[in-house]
């Protein structure tokens, strides 16, 4: 019998089949997204000492009054922007970018570009 698969399952798929070759260390760490319905979330992530370095959300009280509507394009290159600058503030200039099994559109290639402009590398 065929199973329809849901998005979430789906999504979770993808993101295991990409973190199998995504590891970010303390030289190079990974830059993860996640995007909830209202709010997009972005961590900088050692993994080999399972620690997070850097993190930045539109739940953020800086950003929550800078930003107009936090679940769109607008907000997501807010967060890429701030995220970018704590980086930069931490020592961090380059990062392996995890979208988390999301689409490298909309949301998330918003906040990518805004990291780029910023000045991350990856």
């Amino acid at each position: 019998m065929y199973k329809v698969p849901n998005r979430r399952g789906t999504r979770i798929r993808r993101h295991t089949r990409l973190r199998g070759h995504l590891e970010g260390g303390p030289i190079r760490p990974r830059l993860a997204v996640f995007r909830s319905l209202h709010h997009v979330y972005a961590q900088i992530i050692d993994d080999v000492s399972g620690r997070t370095l850097v993190a930045a959300g539109t739940t953020d009280a800086d950003l929550r009054k800078s930003v107009k509507s936090p679940s769109g394009a607008q907000g997501a290159s807010a967060v890429g922007k701030s995220i970018a600058e704590r980086a930069l503030k931490s020592g961090i200039e380059t990062v392996v970018f995890d979208r988390g099994g999301f689409p490298y559109h909309g949301r998330v290639k918003a906040l990518a570009e805004a990291a780029r402009g910023a000045g991350l590398k990856f």
